[in-house]
């Protein structure tokens, strides 16, 4: 593995809310239960996405514990935890059934890292945004050349994959190049440390949610070494503790990644099967829509900027829009698109005083689920249909139908 840069990293700083509720791994309903066409000879049947129905998962947050800004050890020089984090042991352990001792063991192991520490803390200065340079560093000739490479290594697995789960295998490859670059990068920090430290040594003490959204990350990785499904001592990752080619938090990994090769262990790092369905299940569990595009083939209504509310899911209707004078393309006048919620999406360069506007079908919002980001969803739209162009599929990409403006 390679180390990430500074760069890379800040890329993956929003990934942070990505499905961070605590609460036991949920089971799917439907998954390995009907035969699915297609599939190879020996493969596991799985289930057809029309079976695969999102559901909502347990949630058990920990609220014992607290941040500060220091880098103290966590432990007193007697190798006892300090109380506040002995507090937050004994809550982990009743709520999430962990032994006191096993939890414990792993914070006493723990140990601040300045490095994550300081790729944390808030900038001194407010960094312009720019849609363009933003695209450009994951729309680029690495990730697509590499990308189709690891389409046609995958193509198989994913083809079993967007059938089961009705996620197009463009946006599951993209995914995972904007993350890692196909595992190129996924981190060499050791997540125990970086959870612990996020989680009791924030570096801004304006933003107490986030050492708290930290601390029950800490605890699914407990979690999840007790069930002996990670080792969190020897688990590396990201500065902010996601990890394997898809970078899932622990909770993700938790509750939304999948067995996809069928071998009974989930194995983010080395298993590319597990990987790749693991990113569709996550996206249908966040309200991916089988077969609706990312963005509503349309014209632009008058004034597309009053429609913008910022927000993670879609408010508006296609009557709205249509009042507004938007219009569907030709070619897609009845699409069951206009039968879901749409938002529009505004793609801000600062410095290029532009913006360009799309209307987000439910499934650009599902995007927004993996990365809170307007940015990153759409970039990773662009490169799936980009992968698409290149990879040859016949008919209309089912990433991406859009019509970008310029205001």
């Amino acid at each position: 593995m390679f180390r990430r840069t500074r760069i890379l990293q800040a890329a993956l700083l929003t990934l942070l809310t990505t499905a961070c509720a605590g609460g036991p791994a949920g089971v799917e309903p439907g998954d390995a239960t009907a035969a699915r066409t297609g599939a190879q000879p020996g493969t596991p049947p799985l289930a057809p996405a029309a079976a695969v129905q999102p559901q909502p998962l347990p949630d058990t947050p920990i609220n014992a514990g607290r941040s500060e800004v220091s880098s103290r050890p966590f432990q007193r020089t007697e190798g006892v935890l300090e109380p506040d984090i002995e507090a937050y042991a004994e809550e982990v352990a009743r709520l999430r059934g962990v032994p006191l001792q096993h939890v414990r063991s792993l914070l006493l192991d723990a140990r601040y890292n300045a490095s994550a520490a300081k790729l944390m803390a808030p900038s001194s200065t407010r960094i312009r945004r720019s849609w363009v340079t933003y695209r450009n560093r994951y729309v680029e000739p690495v990730r697509i050349r590499t990308g189709q490479q690891f389409w046609q290594e995958n193509a198989a697995q994913l083809a079993r994959t967007q059938q089961a789960h009705g996620v197009p295998a463009s946006i599951i490859v993209a995914i995972i190049g904007v993350e890692t670059v196909y595992g190129r990068y996924t981190g060499d920090f050791r997540v125990l440390d970086t959870l612990a430290t996020l989680g009791f040594r924030y570096p801004d003490a304006s933003r107490p949610e986030r050492s708290h959204l930290f601390r029950n990350q800490l605890a699914d990785l407990i979690q999840l070494d007790f069930l002996g499904q990670l080792n969190a001592r020897a688990a590396t990752g990201s500065f902010a503790g996601a990890m394997g080619l898809p970078q899932f938090m622990p909770g993700s990994l938790m509750r939304y990644a999948a067995d996809g090769d069928r071998d009974g262990a989930i194995d983010l790092h080395g298993s590319t099967a597990d990987a790749i369905e693991s990113v569709a299940r996550f996206l249908r569990l966040h309200g991916w829509v089988p077969g609706l595009p990312v963005f509503a083939p349309v014209t632009l209504p008058n004034n597309p900027a009053s429609f913008v509310t910022g927000g993670l899911e879609p408010t508006l209707t296609w009557a709205q829009l249509e009042a507004a004078g938007a219009r569907a393309q030709p070619a897609h006048a009845a699409g069951a698109w206009q039968q879901h919620p749409l938002g529009m999406v505004n793609l801000v360069d600062e410095p290029r005083n532009t913006v360009e506007f799309r209307v987000g079908t439910p499934n650009f919002f599902a995007l927004t689920h993996y990365n809170r980001s307007y940015f990153y969803a759409s970039s990773v739209a662009d490169l799936a249909q980009e992968l698409e162009r290149r990879v040859g599929l016949n008919g209309p990409t089912t990433a991406q139908l859009k019509t970008p403006v310029e205001r």
